[in-house]
């Protein structure tokens, strides 16, 4: 969307320079963030013609709950570098939008304020996730579930892809990574983490495929497993029981050099089959990119630095203009390829262009 550009271009002017790049920055060369991007544009859409368009409906089922489209708003760490109103205001749009508005763990928000955002509104609200790193100290961890299960999200997200953090060349520039005053992460069990805590690295790199059943039992919720790239992963994946597997490369912030999450996808879903649901993000930047991952498979798709960019720009009201700028071209998109539903969408509508 011609817009997204302009938005983000508003939200580098208001963000301080180390801000935006840690939003805006990927791994090494930056070859992945790019990648990401190009690879929905090989995918070319194949339209159908002479087919009743008059009413196109972009809701879908996932995990048993109704959503108004398959577009959910994915983990991004400290939003409130963004905006004051920070992890509450994305969560208020996303629910007002119905749908899904996954927490991560390295919020400027406690995992309660959130959660009381969002049942506070005066609207019918989509589902909350939480998106989980395993921190060494596995207790804290395990207190973290329990709490995120108590204060009524409805599965956990658990990223696999960050067992150290990658060169992101952009952030190394800035030397320490500045937050302002009143502004902190959440240790997610009512204190904030102190600064010296900021630093990704904490995490445990023992993690394993049995660990995907510890989250489950710790929090007594589905389990999604989040950056999954290949075949074999996704087999694995089920194998641990998870409920729902994402294809992700973080963003391009982890490998550089490593495949598309367009590319993924392909693979991934062939394997699934259809066994759990699967999900998308990377490079998604308007609603025909929703349909081609759709088309390639996925149930689902996650959007991060365009919301980051609306909520930079506009805090709430932002993060909600560009959900209903990506609903509004989905909605287009599936009308102009014939597709009065998102049921209607197959392989059939899609045709690689070079890979």
């Amino acid at each position: 969307m011609q817009g997204l550009a302009k938005l983000e271009a508003h939200a580098q002017e208001r963000l301080a320079p180390a801000h935006y790049d840690y939003f805006a920055g990927g791994a090494g060369d930056e070859q992945t963030l790019r990648e990401n991007r190009d690879a929905w544009r090989k995918v070319w859409i194949r339209p159908r013609v002479m087919i009743d368009v008059a009413a196109v409906d972009t809701s879908c089922t996932l995990l048993g709950r109704r959503l108004e489209l398959p577009l959910l708003l994915a983990p991004m760490s400290a939003q409130r570098l963004l905006h004051p109103g920070g992890e509450p205001a994305a969560a208020r749009a996303a629910g007002a939008a119905g749908t899904v508005y996954c927490l991560s763990t390295r919020a400027t928000a406690d995992l309660a304020e959130v959660a009381a955002a969002v049942s506070s509104s005066k609207v019918a609200t989509g589902p909350l996730w939480f998106q989980l790193y395993v921190e060494r100290d596995r207790a804290h961890s395990q207190r973290v579930l329990a709490r995120a299960a108590e204060h009524g999200y409805e599965a956990i997200v658990l990223t696999v892809d960050l067992p150290v953090a990658g060169r992101r060349e952009r952030e190394l520039r800035h030397g320490e990574f500045p937050f302002p005053d009143g502004v902190a992460l959440a240790s997610h069990l009512g204190y904030e983490l102190e600064r010296h805590q900021v630093p990704i690295g904490g995490y445990d790199t023992t993690l394993t495929w049995p660990d995907v059943g510890w989250v489950r039992e710790c929090s007594g919720l589905p389990v999604i497993v989040k950056g999954v790239l290949c075949g074999e992963d996704a087999e694995a994946a089920i194998g641990a029981d998870a409920a729902a597997i994402v294809v992700s490369n973080h963003g391009g912030r982890q490998i550089d050099g490593c495949v598309p999450t367009a590319v993924a996808l392909r693979e991934v879903a062939a394997v699934v089959a259809g066994r759990v649901p699967v999900l998308v993000d990377g490079g998604i930047r308007d609603g025909a990119d929703v349909l081609r991952a759709l088309a390639l498979g996925a149930d689902a798709a996650l959007i991060g630095r365009p919301y980051a960019w609306g909520l930079a720009s506009g805090g709430e009201t932002g993060v909600r203009g560009v959900i209903d700028a990506f609903a509004e071209d989905l909605r287009r998109a599936l009308a102009l390829a014939g597709r009065p539903s998102l049921s209607a969408v197959d392989a059939s509508c899609a045709q690689l262009a070079g890979w």
